[in-house]
């Protein structure tokens, strides 16, 4: 077997792999916070989870498939181990980015949703009361 597919051999799994464990970690621990992004609204929280997980898979697994290709010829063993660490390791960076920048939003999200919770009356009023004149 050439070196390049067995490259391509370890890089897919391995990367198919991580990518689909994160989706899953994400989504199970990220439920939650988006319960408390969208005040306690548990069908929208795990609606909003499912298209965020479907968006980083599409996101990610594409990008795992488009970077597979290798352009350069894997020579040896160390060639081998040297285009999946490469090849890895931004996948994994991009795994991380993705995660920060959805964390980042939906931080914003919950930020604005408290700012409004708080500029609500606690009661709501009940009539308007005439002014007193001095």
């Amino acid at each position: 077997m050439d070196y390049t597919v067995a490259s391509y051999a370890g890089y897919l799994p391995v990367a198919t792999g991580v990518t689909i464990w994160v989706a899953r970690t994400l989504s199970r621990n990220g439920r939650v916070f988006l319960a408390n992004v969208f005040a306690g609204d548990e069908k929208l929280a795990e609606a909003v989870n499912q298209l965020l997980v479907v968006g980083f898979y599409l996101i990610n697994l594409g990008f795992v498939m488009l970077w597979m290709k290798n352009s350069d010829v894997v020579n040896g063993t160390q060639g081998v181990f040297d285009a999946l660490s490469l090849k890895l390791g931004l996948v994994l960076l991009i795994l991380g980015v993705m995660h920060l920048g959805n964390v980042l939003v939906l931080s914003r999200i919950r930020r604005r949703g408290k700012l409004e919770r708080l500029q609500r009356p606690p009661v709501p009023p009940s009539g308007w009361t005439q002014p007193a004149r001095p």
